[in-house]
This record gives C-alpha cells, structure tokens and sequence, in this order.
C-alpha cells in the first residue's frame, strides 16, 4: 500500500491494486457464502405425559428407541446434511491435515513396576490406542498387549488394567465403540498368554485382585432389551475365582431387595482388607469391610449413609485413612478404628483447609494436592499427619499422580498447563527433588502463548475465576474468534489441561476461556451445591457473565463467540443458547443432557439426581427442570446461534436421544439464517477410548464450523 500514497503518480498501479483488492473481496465473499441447507422432515406424534397435572408434550418420543429403523433412517439423514455442509467448508481439510501433523507426536505415560518389569503406555503418534509396553532394562523393550489389534477400526479401547502384586497376573478390561459395558480378560504375564477367564458385560468397574487366586469387579443386573438405554439401577460387587466360569462368580455385595446404583470393591494395598464403597448418586456413599485375613470373616459397615463423600486411601492394622467431606466440605483425612467406627471416635490427621484438598500416597508418605484458584499446590505429609514440605512444582498448572507403592523411593507425576505439554517428573522421597523424566517433542511453542487468570462478578454478585488463554501479542479489539469453554457440575473441577487440538486454534489467532462456574469442585462442596437442583441456575448465569465479560473487555464480541461444553457441559450450553441466543455466534453442545424431565429414565441416569434433581419428587422441582431443559424450552421463531450438535450413536451414559429429540426441536424452532445441525457419530461412545482418527475428524469439523460461521479464514 506504500506505492499507492501519491496517486497522481501511481494511478495505473492503484487502479490494478483495486480490482485486485476487489478481486479478494470477491474471492472472500465467495469464501464465506451461505451453504444452504434442507433439514430432514422429523416425524411429530402427539405423545404426551402428565407431571403433577399438566400435560408436557414429547413429540419426538419415538427417537428414544435408539435401534429402531426409523431411527437409524433419521441418523443418517442427518448425517447426510450434515456432512454434506461441512465438506463445502473450503478450509475444512486444511484444519484437519494441521491437526494432523500438531498430533503426531510420541506421548509416553509415566511408568509403573511389577515384578521385574517396568510397564508404560505409548503412542507413537497418530496410533488410535496407545500400546502397552514393558522393559527390564532402558531401551529394551516390547509390546506387552497392543488395543489397536483388538479391532479392525481401533475403536476397542482399554479401560481398566491390574496386576497382581508379584506382577504374575494381569487383568484387563476392554471397551467396544466407547461403550460403558466392559469385558474382562486374564493374562499371564510371563508369556503373555490368555487364560480362558473372561468375564462379559461388566460396567461401571474396577479389577482388584485378592492374592493370585481371583478378583472383584462390578456390574449390572442384566438388562432386558437394549443396552444402550436400559435402566441400570441395580450395580452389584462379584468375586471371580480363576479357572471358574462366570455363571460360578460370587455375589459379594448387593441384590434386588437393596439395589445400590454404584458398587465397587477394592482391596487395600497389604491385602488384609475389602473396601466396598456404595453410592445412589454422584455424591455421597456408605463404607464396608471384609477382614480377608480371617476366614468366614462378614462384611461390616463403616459408614451406614450416603450423605458425604468417603474415599479410603489405605489400611493400617486396625485403621482405615479415608479422606472425607463430612464436617469439612473441603475434605480432610481421617483415621477411622475399624473396631469403634463411629464418627465421634475419627481422629483428623490432615485437617481442612481454605482450598480443597485430595491426597494420594506413595512411599510410605501423604500427598496433598490443594486447589488455589484451580492451580495445583503439593505438600507433603507422614502418616502422622505431621507436613514436612510444601513440593516445589514446575509452575502454574495440574499435577497429577504423587501414587506409589509403599516400598517405592521414586514417585511419577504429570505436569501441564493450558499452554505445557504434559511432562512426566520423577521425585526423589528421600532427597525431596524432582527432575524431567520425559517431555514430549511436538510442533508448538509454549512461549509464544500465555494463561492468564482474572475474576469477574456473576449475576448474583458471585466472584468466578477464569482462565486466558491466548498468543502472547493479542490485540483486544473484540474480533478474536473465541471458545467459552465449561462444564459445572457433579463436583468437578476444571484445572489446566494442554489440549492438542487446541494449539490449531490458539495458532490461528484464537482465544480459549475456561470459567470454573458454580457446580464444580474448585472450592468444594459448598461451590458444588451452589450450582445443583434449585440452585442450577447459578451455572447458567456464572456461564453468561463470562461471556459477557469477555466481550466487555474487549478480548471478543457476539459475532465471534463459540460456547462449547460436553455432557452436563452440553446441557450448559444447550440451556445458555436458549436463555441468550445473542451472546454466542456459535453454539457446540455435545454429547448433552438435554431431557431434563426423562434423563433418569436412561441407563444410570438417575444417579444423577443429586445435581439435578428429578421432575418426579415435588411439582417444584418439576417446575424449574421443565424452564431449563433444551428440549422444552426451546422457543419457535427464534434465531439461535449456528449449532453443531454431536453426540455418538452408541453412548449409552448419556444417550444420544437426549441430542436427537434436541436437534429436532431445534430445527423446528430455529428461524434465522445460522444452520443448527446434528453430526452423530458411528460406532462411538461418549467419549473415552475414541480412535485418534476420529477425534480428529471431529475437531476439524468443530473447528471449521465455528471459523466458518464466524467468518474466519484458517490460516493454514
């Protein structure tokens, strides 16, 4: 443009610079032209249910039956559309092969021993499971059981794995298109053969062995008809024994006089004692014991009620240490006398604290892990209670591990940060110093970009912390396309996390903002139930204002604005939309909760019902559910922002009629110009386990949906 500053000289030149500029506006227009869109017809009945004498209408009821013809026709026709819009995106290959290339990259899991092995996961990059190695001796190694020669398309994942203590057995549990059913399979591990165990339809489980001779897992009554929506209320504990069948398998804990939603069963490290923990929902469950050491030894209980949490961290002689919320909504550990258990008699040995708290174990010490403003602080204690140093880490982010055997000098942990990779750290007990194990090598540089937290002031004068995350040389001029990203809820804690997929945005000039809203764990239980049942609003406003915060500061506006959130997430977003359908150009629900008034009819949905509530205990609770739930709030005629629902045809957690009856309705209600689609994905769960192929295919396509509504171009 210099060329162009006297025109009387350089008339010829700025006459071509114009069409060329023109050329581009054009090129651009054409860019980002409206791909137009015929929704498929969606059956309306006129199904209706009664709830507290007013008839609710669920037009769409019929998409509940997830392995009906018609429902498959529906999926696919949807699919159809679909695919067919993104594929019209010209940038959309462009995102998908540089998501490609930032992902293929070695990621290493922190190590772990049994026996004489030393056993890690691996992906040399783009492999759709990580395999499962094990070395005697540094650069020695061998692949101990490879996920990704389980299927043909990768999608059989590893759930669960356990070994036995001398490391002669190992047990692991498989998962088939992210399904929350589970088969279990026994190895010998000297010479990696299969033993003919097999457990089938295991869910909601662990593996703990007792000795060599057998282990514990949990499942379900077995459900009649599908298991993609069965009710699965009746959770027991089973013992199998090797070399039995399973038709042989001991019931432990649990049956149809006394259902319990979640059991589990776990033996403590030194092998004397079966924890059973038993829960009806999310939050809260009771404590028994089995004396293995004693033979004909019964179960007793510990704690006879399910009103706080309880989560016993090991056994020593005649006392558990149990980490616990009761009388400390930011938990604090215990030490519980299996002879006098009553709660009068528990002595404290790590007392609450200002920030909540969880602990872990590892050679013969405590580790506590404090959330300060949802950055991970480390001390260590003895058994004792007695704290011996505060652990230097290496910044501002999340660790994990600090779990160990007993006897073990040397503990593992994982570091990272919105903008670190996470690094495996080794640290020395006995000298209290941690150093680099392994870093990983990938296409990014971290010192380019920068998180920054700030706070800011919910509708009901509530201070919410959020975390930044940006290039280091952002100009805040309202035009940065951004992802709100949240979730709040069930009690968890959204703490820094790198995201691979998230460096294809960061590097194209996006902002990623992660607000710790109410419903989540970062200051505890009190912060949990702030957000829960007749306080869910809380969510949905902590949420809003975070956007409106972002666009008031300057970092983005309505027009490039992305909200994004999976699960309960996906009922955040879906809820948010439709309370303010101008914040956010673009709306990405996935995988959500979106039936209030049914979601406890479906698989384990009704352990849900300590956060949400249920329509079916008072006309109240029916009330305010029926005012937030996507699928009934939705308002005809209104033009909601452009939506790219997803979810997976075999997610049988939340189950994707939740998305289905919502992006019908959605597209009857919808009246603006922005598309409102549906991608379901074949063969999938809710998640977990997903192919690597896949979750880049569906990052490209999120990406270039929301670049693409937003006017962006990708900078390949």
């Amino acid at each position: 443009m210099q060329n162009l500053s006297t025109f009387s000289l350089y008339l010829k030149k700025y006459s071509i610079a114009c069409l060329t500029i023109l050329a581009l506006a054009c090129s651009k227009e054409n860019q980002f032209k409206t791909i137009p869109v015929d929704y498929p017809n969606t059956e309306k009945t006129d199904h209706t249910d009664r709830y507290w004498g007013e008839e609710v209408a669920d037009p769409y009821r019929w998409l509940e039956d997830d392995y009906a013809e018609d429902t498959k026709e529906w999926v696919q026709a949807q699919n159809k559309v679909t695919f067919g819009y993104l594929a019209e995106i010209p940038f959309r290959d462009a995102i998908r092969d540089r998501l490609e290339k930032v992902w293929n990259y070695e990621k290493v899991s922190a190590p772990f021993f049994y026996g004489e092995w030393t056993y890690y996961f691996k992906n040399d990059g783009l492999q759709n499971q990580s395999i499962l190695y094990r070395s005697k001796k540094e650069g020695q190694e061998e692949v101990f059981l490879d996920p990704n020669k389980l299927s043909e398309d990768g999608s059989t994942s590893l759930s669960s794995i356990a070994f036995t203590k001398d490391g002669s057995l190992f047990a692991y549990a498989v998962s088939v298109a992210g399904s929350d059913w589970r088969d279990i399979y026994v190895m010998d591990t000297k010479n990696k053969t299969l033993l003919d165990d097999r457990i089938n339809d295991a869910k909601f489980t662990g593996i703990s062995w007792q000795g060599e001779k057998g282990f514990y897992y949990s499942t379900y009554a077995q459900p009649d008809g599908s298991k993609l929506s069965a009710l699965t209320n009746d959770h027991r504990l089973y013992f199998h024994q090797l070399g039995t069948s399973q038709a042989e398998d001991i019931l432990v804990f649990g049956n149809e006089r006394t259902p319990k939603r979640y059991v589990s069963g776990r033996v403590t490290e030194d092998g004397q004692v079966l924890v059973i923990s038993a829960a009806n929902s999310t939050t809260g469950n009771e404590l028994y014991v089995k004396d293995l050491s004693k033979t004909g030894s019964t179960i007793r209980p510990i704690v006879s009620n399910m009103d706080n949490n309880h989560d016993v961290l090991d056994h020593q002689k005649a006392w558990l240490l149990v980490q616990t919320n009761k009388d400390a909504p930011n938990n604090q550990l215990v030490k519980i006398d299996l002879n006098n258990p009553k709660p009068e008699n528990w002595q404290v040995l790590i007392p609450e604290k200002e920030e909540v708290m969880q602990v872990s174990k590892g050679g013969g010490k405590l580790f506590a892990t404090y959330l300060k403003d949802a950055i991970s602080e480390v001390r260590q204690y003895d058994y004792q209670g007695k704290e011996e140093m505060s652990i230097d880490l290496p910044g501002a982010g999340t660790v994990s591990g600090f779990s160990s055997k007993k006897n073990q000098n040397t503990i593992y942990y994982s570091f990272t940060s919105y903008v670190q990779p996470g690094s495996i750290y080794s640290y020395s007990i006995k000298e209290g110093k941690h150093k680099l194990y392994r870093q990983p090598q990938l296409d990014f540089d971290p010192e380019a970009y920068e998180s920054r937290q700030v706070f800011y002031t919910s509708k009901d004068g509530t201070n919410v912390p959020m975390i930044i995350t940006h290039k280091k040389d952002l100009t805040l001029n309202g035009k940065n396309p951004t992802i709100l990203y949240g979730y709040g809820g069930f009690n968890i804690s959204l703490t820094p996390a790198f995201s691979i997929a998230n460096t294809v945005w960061l590097e194209n000039g996006g902002i990623y903002a992660v607000p710790n809203i109410r419903g989540g764990g970062e200051y505890g239980e009190n912060w949990h139930k702030a957000g829960t049942k007749l306080q869910k609003q809380n969510v949905f406003d902590d949420f809003i204002a975070a956007g409106e915060f972002l666009i008031q500061e300057g970092y983005t506006s309505s027009d490039y604005l992305a909200i994004k959130g999976g699960s309960n997430g996906g009922l955040l977003v879906g809820a948010t939309m439709i309370q303010r359908p101008e914040l956010a150009k673009v709306a990405l629900p996935a995988v959500g909760v979106m039936d209030m008034l049914r979601y406890h009819q479906f698989t384990a949905g009704a352990g849900w019902a300590y956060d949400y509530g249920t329509a079916d205990e008072s006309e109240e609770m029916f009330r305010y559910l029926k005012n937030y739930s996507p699928v009934h709030a939705l308002k005809q005629g209104t033009a909601y922002p452009a939506t790219l629902v997803t979810t997976a045809d075999h997610d049988d957690r939340v189950v994707p009629a939740h998305s289905f009856k919502f992006a019908a309705g959605l597209q009857e209600a919808h009246k603006g110009d922005s598309p409102v689609l549906i991608r379901i994905e074949t063969n999938a769960g809710h998640g977990a386990g997903k192919p690597t192929g896949k979750i880049i295919d569906e990052q490209a396509d999120i990406f270039a949906f929301t670049l693409y509504n937003m006017g962006v171009d990708f900078k390949d």
